[in-house]
């Protein structure tokens, strides 16, 4: 049987911390952050971290375990995301991945290779170092690193058709199967993933959304905001520096722009980013979608099915 591992994904400011607290108080579970940027100390306002108040002493996991001035890689994530997920179980705990970062959470529950850290980057960082290495070495040197991972593939494809090879190599990188297979597995439908998963996708009504966005980037600068914005504005260079919520404020300190005109940035920014976070869990992944912001009085009903499904009873599915 397959471990049992509850997501809650979703867009930015719909409320995945509050409902992955709660689900952990009446599953005995505990939480691994699937959010990209909460691994990073003293980004916590602009991060949205639950505090401990918060927490209500549920256990949270992959929070604060990065300095800003170091990288992070979802190679990492999915690393430290299964070993987590194989602790929890081991202590008879529901473990409960909760976030917004699409690729994290997908990395982590289906078998695709990565191919090492460096593939936090898009697909066309691979293609043009690839790309990159045939022009200075040759097309046959490019075909022989084919060869020496995929040589079945390798003898289908001439040296000459350099995107083919380049194509090859991506897919046995990210994925661990050869080009010449099927297909690739399909990374949407959850009967393939490694677990016995629980996803659900947590959403509302677009004006909604992008009021409650706005709101919380108020309350985030009255919370501090910008003293957490000065820290990577003095190390610019550094991987965290580009998260939203941080980088609009550069231009500020840099006398540039008005304090308004950044936070008027941030809010864009953020209402672009979930909107960006809606399409990926909707084509990437199928998810159970439910919006308890403006039908709060169904999060019982969902925190039912919840415990339906972890005592492998019939589920309630959403409507």
């Amino acid at each position: 049987m397959k471990q049992k591992v509850l997501v809650i994904a979703g867009p930015t400011a719909v409320g995945k911390t509050a409902l992955s607290i709660k689900a952990a108080q009446i599953c005995h579970g505990e939480v691994i952050s699937g959010d990209s940027m909460q691994v990073y100390k003293k980004l916590d306002i602009g991060t949205a971290k639950a505090t401990a108040e918060e927490m209500a002493g549920i256990p949270h996991h992959l929070i604060d375990i990065k300095d800003i001035t170091e990288t992070y890689s979802v190679h990492e994530f999915q690393q430290s995301g299964r070993k987590l997920i194989d602790d929890i179980a081991k202590r008879g705990k529901l473990p409960i991945v909760a976030g917004g970062t699409g690729l994290y959470i997908q990395a982590l529950l289906f078998d695709f290779a990565l191919g090492g850290a460096e593939m936090n980057q898009s697909d066309t960082d691979l293609r043009r170092s690839l790309t990159a290495f045939a022009e200075e070495c040759g097309n046959q040197a490019l075909w022989e690193k084919l060869q020496a991972i995929d040589p079945a593939a390798a003898q289908s494809i001439h040296p000459n058709n350099r995107k083919r090879v380049v194509r090859a190599i991506e897919v046995m990188q990210q994925t661990g199967k050869s080009i010449l297979q099927s297909g690739r597995p399909d990374f949407k439908e959850l009967r393939h993933s490694l677990y016995d998963v629980k996803l659900i996708g947590l959403t509302t009504d677009r004006e909604t959304l992008y009021r409650r966005i706005n709101r919380r980037v108020d309350v985030m600068m009255a919370s501090g905001l910008l003293e957490e914005a000065r820290l990577l504005y003095e190390t610019p260079d550094v991987q965290a520096a580009q998260g939203i919520g941080y980088k609009e404020l550069f231009p500020y300190f840099d006398g540039t722009a008005s304090l308004e005109s950044c936070i008027d940035a941030i809010k864009k920014q953020s209402r672009h980013y979930a909107k960006r976070q809606l399409t990926w869990f909707r084509n990437r992944m199928n998810a159970q979608w439910w919006d308890i912001v403006d039908n709060p009085e169904r999060q019982e009903e969902l925190l039912a099915s919840i415990q339906s499904w972890q005592a492998d009873e019939t589920e309630m599915e959403e409507t």
